[in-house]
Protein backbone atom coordinates (compact mmCIF):
# COMPACT_ATOMS: atom_id res chain seq x y z
CA UNK A 1 0.00 0.00 0.00
CA UNK A 2 1.37 3.67 -1.09
CA UNK A 3 2.22 5.98 1.82
CA UNK A 4 -0.24 8.39 0.55
CA UNK A 5 -2.97 5.33 0.72
CA UNK A 6 -1.72 5.14 4.53
CA UNK A 7 -1.96 9.09 5.17
CA UNK A 8 -5.54 9.09 3.68
CA UNK A 9 -6.75 6.58 6.04
CA UNK A 10 -5.23 7.98 9.32
CA UNK A 11 -6.66 11.85 8.15
CA UNK A 12 -10.20 9.74 7.99
CA UNK A 13 -9.84 7.77 11.39
CA UNK A 14 -8.63 10.63 13.19
CA UNK A 15 -11.27 12.66 11.30
CA UNK A 16 -14.09 10.51 12.02
CA UNK A 17 -13.20 10.14 15.86
CA UNK A 18 -13.24 14.25 16.03
CA UNK A 19 -16.88 14.22 14.89
CA UNK A 20 -18.01 11.48 17.12
CA UNK A 21 -16.17 13.63 19.99
CA UNK A 22 -18.09 16.23 18.85
CA UNK A 23 -21.26 14.55 18.37
CA UNK A 24 -21.96 12.94 21.59
CA UNK A 25 -19.16 14.28 23.52
CA UNK A 26 -21.49 16.68 25.50
CA UNK A 27 -23.40 13.81 27.10
CA UNK A 28 -20.75 12.58 29.37
CA UNK A 29 -20.50 16.38 31.25
CA UNK A 30 -24.17 16.43 31.41
CA UNK A 31 -24.61 13.26 33.16
CA UNK A 32 -22.01 14.00 35.49
CA UNK A 33 -23.57 17.53 36.22
CA UNK A 34 -26.62 15.78 36.94
CA UNK A 35 -25.24 13.28 38.90
CA UNK A 36 -23.44 16.46 41.07
CA UNK A 37 -26.55 17.67 41.34
CA UNK A 38 -28.55 14.50 42.90
CA UNK A 39 -25.21 14.03 45.23
CA UNK A 40 -26.26 17.47 46.62
CA UNK A 41 -30.07 16.76 47.23
CA UNK A 42 -30.65 20.18 45.38
CA UNK A 43 -34.48 20.82 45.10
CA UNK A 44 -33.70 22.11 41.24
CA UNK A 45 -30.44 20.60 39.66
CA UNK A 46 -28.04 23.15 38.39
CA UNK A 47 -28.45 23.95 34.28
CA UNK A 48 -26.92 20.84 32.81
CA UNK A 49 -27.70 21.65 29.41
CA UNK A 50 -26.24 25.11 27.76
CA UNK A 51 -28.59 27.39 26.60
CA UNK A 52 -28.54 30.03 23.83
CA UNK A 53 -28.87 33.74 24.73
CA UNK A 54 -32.25 33.49 23.32
CA UNK A 55 -33.23 30.72 25.89
CA UNK A 56 -33.24 27.79 23.33
CA UNK A 57 -31.18 24.61 24.26
CA UNK A 58 -28.19 24.06 22.77
CA UNK A 59 -27.60 21.39 21.05
CA UNK A 60 -24.02 19.43 20.13
CA UNK A 61 -21.88 20.80 17.88
CA UNK A 62 -21.80 18.60 14.79
CA UNK A 63 -26.21 18.86 15.25
CA UNK A 64 -26.15 22.20 15.24
CA UNK A 65 -23.81 22.80 12.06
CA UNK A 66 -26.24 19.88 10.36
CA UNK A 67 -29.39 22.11 10.82
CA UNK A 68 -27.61 25.43 9.83
CA UNK A 69 -26.43 23.57 6.65
CA UNK A 70 -28.92 21.16 5.57
CA UNK A 71 -32.10 22.53 4.02
CA UNK A 72 -35.04 23.04 6.07
CA UNK A 73 -37.37 20.85 4.25
CA UNK A 74 -35.02 18.08 4.76
CA UNK A 75 -34.97 18.93 8.55
CA UNK A 76 -38.39 18.85 8.31
CA UNK A 77 -38.66 15.51 6.45
CA UNK A 78 -36.27 13.95 9.26
CA UNK A 79 -38.73 15.19 12.14
CA UNK A 80 -41.90 13.85 10.33
CA UNK A 81 -40.00 10.05 9.80
CA UNK A 82 -39.09 10.37 13.52
CA UNK A 83 -42.46 11.02 14.17
CA UNK A 84 -43.76 8.00 12.32
CA UNK A 85 -41.28 5.77 13.41
CA UNK A 86 -42.64 6.32 17.02
CA UNK A 87 -40.48 9.14 18.36
CA UNK A 88 -37.68 6.57 19.57
CA UNK A 89 -36.07 8.31 22.57
CA UNK A 90 -32.22 7.00 21.59
CA UNK A 91 -32.72 7.93 18.11
CA UNK A 92 -33.59 11.68 18.45
CA UNK A 93 -33.53 14.09 14.76
CA UNK A 94 -30.31 15.78 16.10
CA UNK A 95 -28.47 12.26 16.79
CA UNK A 96 -30.19 11.53 13.10
CA UNK A 97 -28.46 14.89 11.51
CA UNK A 98 -25.29 13.74 13.35
CA UNK A 99 -25.37 10.25 11.96
CA UNK A 100 -25.78 11.47 8.79
CA UNK A 101 -23.22 13.33 8.69
CA UNK A 102 -20.65 10.66 9.69
CA UNK A 103 -21.98 8.29 7.43
CA UNK A 104 -21.85 10.53 4.79
CA UNK A 105 -17.79 11.46 5.04
CA UNK A 106 -17.10 8.07 5.71
CA UNK A 107 -19.12 7.00 1.94
CA UNK A 108 -17.39 10.27 0.76
CA UNK A 109 -13.82 8.93 1.57
CA UNK A 110 -15.12 5.62 0.23
CA UNK A 111 -16.59 7.09 -3.07
CA UNK A 112 -13.30 8.53 -3.32
CA UNK A 113 -11.40 4.75 -3.14
CA UNK A 114 -13.68 3.37 -5.40
CA UNK A 115 -14.05 6.24 -8.05
CA UNK A 116 -9.95 5.77 -8.45
CA UNK A 117 -10.30 1.70 -8.45
CA UNK A 118 -12.93 2.23 -11.43
CA UNK A 119 -12.70 3.75 -14.56
CA UNK A 120 -13.05 7.26 -14.27
CA UNK A 121 -16.96 7.85 -15.91
CA UNK A 122 -18.26 4.92 -14.15
CA UNK A 123 -16.20 5.25 -11.14
CA UNK A 124 -17.32 9.01 -10.57
CA UNK A 125 -21.09 8.11 -10.69
CA UNK A 126 -20.22 5.01 -8.39
CA UNK A 127 -18.40 6.83 -5.87
CA UNK A 128 -21.58 9.82 -6.04
CA UNK A 129 -23.66 7.14 -5.37
CA UNK A 130 -21.70 5.23 -2.43
CA UNK A 131 -21.89 9.08 -0.93
CA UNK A 132 -25.18 9.10 -1.04
CA UNK A 133 -26.19 6.01 0.08
CA UNK A 134 -24.23 6.95 3.29
CA UNK A 135 -25.17 10.29 4.11
CA UNK A 136 -29.17 9.35 3.17
CA UNK A 137 -29.35 5.93 5.22
CA UNK A 138 -30.50 6.87 8.47
CA UNK A 139 -33.16 8.32 6.57
CA UNK A 140 -33.88 5.08 4.53
CA UNK A 141 -33.80 2.89 7.94
CA UNK A 142 -35.98 5.20 9.93
CA UNK A 143 -38.46 4.81 6.93
CA UNK A 144 -37.94 1.28 7.22
CA UNK A 145 -39.02 1.27 10.56
CA UNK A 146 -41.99 3.56 10.15
CA UNK A 147 -43.51 1.01 7.39
CA UNK A 148 -43.43 -1.71 9.68
CA UNK A 149 -44.83 0.51 12.65
CA UNK A 150 -47.58 1.29 9.79
CA UNK A 151 -48.43 -2.09 9.36
CA UNK A 152 -48.13 -3.13 12.73
CA UNK A 153 -50.92 -0.18 13.73
CA UNK A 154 -53.22 -1.44 10.53
CA UNK A 155 -52.68 -5.30 11.84
CA UNK A 156 -54.25 -4.01 15.65
CA UNK A 157 -56.69 -1.48 14.73
CA UNK A 158 -59.51 -3.99 13.97
CA UNK A 159 -59.18 -5.70 17.08
CA UNK A 160 -59.09 -2.66 19.13
CA UNK A 161 -62.04 -1.43 17.40
CA UNK A 162 -63.77 -4.07 18.73
CA UNK A 163 -62.79 -3.88 22.19
CA UNK A 164 -64.10 -0.27 22.07
CA UNK A 165 -67.54 -1.02 20.44
CA UNK A 166 -67.81 -3.57 23.12
CA UNK A 167 -67.06 -1.08 26.09
CA UNK A 168 -68.95 1.83 24.28
CA UNK A 169 -72.40 -1.31 24.20
CA UNK A 170 -71.34 -2.05 27.75
CA UNK A 171 -72.47 1.71 28.74
CA UNK A 172 -69.04 3.20 28.63
CA UNK A 173 -68.28 6.94 26.80
CA UNK A 174 -66.20 6.93 23.50
CA UNK A 175 -63.10 8.77 25.75
CA UNK A 176 -63.76 5.48 29.03
CA UNK A 177 -63.93 3.05 25.98
CA UNK A 178 -60.67 4.67 24.56
CA UNK A 179 -58.86 4.73 28.22
CA UNK A 180 -59.55 0.99 29.04
CA UNK A 181 -58.28 0.14 25.54
CA UNK A 182 -55.05 1.99 25.72
CA UNK A 183 -54.10 0.71 29.43
CA UNK A 184 -55.19 -2.51 28.68
CA UNK A 185 -53.59 -2.86 25.14
CA UNK A 186 -50.02 -3.02 23.54
CA UNK A 187 -47.99 -2.23 21.02
CA UNK A 188 -47.65 0.79 18.83
CA UNK A 189 -51.66 1.61 18.06
CA UNK A 190 -52.21 1.66 22.06
CA UNK A 191 -49.47 4.17 22.60
CA UNK A 192 -50.82 6.20 20.20
CA UNK A 193 -54.37 6.44 21.89
CA UNK A 194 -52.48 7.23 25.13
CA UNK A 195 -50.33 10.24 23.57
CA UNK A 196 -54.14 11.23 22.06
CA UNK A 197 -55.68 11.37 25.31
CA UNK A 198 -52.63 13.16 26.91
CA UNK A 199 -53.43 15.72 24.45
CA UNK A 200 -57.02 16.04 25.17
CA UNK A 201 -56.46 15.98 29.04
CA UNK A 202 -53.70 19.06 28.44
CA UNK A 203 -56.39 21.08 27.21
CA UNK A 204 -56.00 20.10 22.98
CA UNK A 205 -59.30 19.98 21.49
CA UNK A 206 -60.92 16.23 20.86
CA UNK A 207 -61.18 17.20 16.82
CA UNK A 208 -57.26 18.18 16.92
CA UNK A 209 -56.16 15.50 19.14
CA UNK A 210 -57.85 12.70 16.49
CA UNK A 211 -56.52 14.33 13.44
CA UNK A 212 -52.99 14.91 14.95
CA UNK A 213 -53.54 11.08 15.37
CA UNK A 214 -54.24 10.06 12.34
CA UNK A 215 -51.38 12.22 10.87
CA UNK A 216 -48.81 11.15 13.34
CA UNK A 217 -48.79 7.98 12.28
CA UNK A 218 -49.92 8.00 8.58
CA UNK A 219 -52.18 5.05 8.63
CA UNK A 220 -54.77 5.31 5.82
CA UNK A 221 -57.81 3.14 7.77
CA UNK A 222 -56.84 5.14 10.80
CA UNK A 223 -57.66 8.31 9.35
CA UNK A 224 -60.52 6.98 7.81
CA UNK A 225 -61.76 5.48 11.14
CA UNK A 226 -61.15 9.33 13.07
CA UNK A 227 -62.95 11.14 9.72
CA UNK A 228 -66.21 8.64 10.90
CA UNK A 229 -65.60 9.44 14.48
CA UNK A 230 -65.40 13.27 14.01
CA UNK A 231 -68.82 13.15 11.74
CA UNK A 232 -70.20 10.84 14.06
CA UNK A 233 -69.97 13.39 16.76
CA UNK A 234 -70.46 16.32 15.01
CA UNK A 235 -74.30 14.71 13.39
CA UNK A 236 -75.03 12.56 16.53
CA UNK A 237 -74.82 9.01 15.05
CA UNK A 238 -74.23 6.09 17.61
CA UNK A 239 -70.72 5.47 18.28
CA UNK A 240 -71.13 2.18 18.56
CA UNK A 241 -72.83 1.64 15.24
CA UNK A 242 -69.80 3.76 13.92
CA UNK A 243 -67.08 1.52 15.57
CA UNK A 244 -68.68 -2.01 14.65
CA UNK A 245 -69.08 -0.82 10.88
CA UNK A 246 -65.38 0.55 10.75
CA UNK A 247 -64.37 -3.01 12.55
CA UNK A 248 -66.23 -5.12 10.16
CA UNK A 249 -65.01 -3.23 7.34
CA UNK A 250 -61.45 -3.36 8.46
CA UNK A 251 -61.71 -7.07 8.15
CA UNK A 252 -62.69 -6.99 5.59
CA UNK A 253 -60.31 -5.37 4.04
CA UNK A 254 -57.62 -7.72 5.84
CA UNK A 255 -59.01 -10.56 4.14
CA UNK A 256 -59.29 -9.49 0.79
CA UNK A 257 -55.59 -8.19 1.04
CA UNK A 258 -54.23 -11.52 2.73
CA UNK A 259 -56.25 -12.89 -0.75
CA UNK A 260 -54.86 -10.99 -2.81
CA UNK A 261 -51.36 -11.56 -1.18
CA UNK A 262 -51.92 -15.53 -2.23
CA UNK A 263 -52.94 -15.22 -5.55
CA UNK A 264 -49.79 -13.52 -5.99
CA UNK A 265 -47.98 -16.45 -4.68
CA UNK A 266 -48.26 -18.66 -8.53
CA UNK A 267 -46.63 -15.47 -9.83
CA UNK A 268 -43.75 -15.30 -7.70
CA UNK A 269 -42.86 -18.42 -7.52
CA UNK A 270 -42.27 -18.73 -11.35
CA UNK A 271 -39.05 -16.93 -11.52
CA UNK A 272 -37.43 -19.09 -8.48
CA UNK A 273 -38.72 -22.13 -10.77
CA UNK A 274 -37.46 -21.67 -14.02
CA UNK A 275 -34.48 -19.78 -12.56
CA UNK A 276 -33.26 -22.43 -10.40
CA UNK A 277 -35.74 -25.39 -9.98
CA UNK A 278 -35.96 -26.56 -13.62
CA UNK A 279 -32.35 -26.43 -14.79
CA UNK A 280 -31.80 -29.17 -11.99
CA UNK A 281 -35.17 -31.14 -13.20
CA UNK A 282 -33.63 -30.96 -16.54
CA UNK A 283 -29.72 -32.46 -15.34
CA UNK A 284 -31.64 -35.48 -13.27
CA UNK A 285 -33.84 -36.12 -15.94
CA UNK A 286 -32.16 -35.47 -19.02
CA UNK A 287 -28.23 -36.05 -17.77
CA UNK A 288 -28.21 -40.03 -17.86
CA UNK A 289 -29.61 -39.60 -21.41
CA UNK A 290 -27.28 -37.24 -22.63
CA UNK A 291 -23.94 -39.50 -20.91
CA UNK A 292 -25.34 -42.26 -22.81
CA UNK A 293 -25.44 -40.74 -26.18
CA UNK A 294 -22.00 -39.25 -25.55
CA UNK A 295 -20.73 -42.74 -24.77
CA UNK A 296 -22.69 -44.29 -27.92
CA UNK A 297 -20.91 -41.64 -30.54
CA UNK A 298 -17.28 -41.86 -28.55
CA UNK A 299 -17.87 -45.95 -28.80
CA UNK A 300 -18.71 -45.63 -32.79
CA UNK A 301 -15.69 -42.97 -33.20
Amino acid sequence: MQPVAYAAIAAFTLGLGILLWFAFGGATAVRRQTLTNLRRNLDKPKEVVAVTANGQRKRPGLADAMRRVVPVPLVRSITKLWAGAGRPENNTPDRILSTMALLGLAGSVLGVMVSRLVQPPLGIVVGIGVALLGFFFPMVRLQSVGEDRKKAITRQLPDTLDQMSIAVNAGLGFDAAMIRVARNGRGELANELVRTLQDIQVGQTRRAAYEDLAERTGVETLRRFVRSIIQAEAYGIALSDVLQTQADELRLERRQYAERKAMEIPVKVVFPLILFIMPAMFIVVMGPGVLGIIHAFSGLG
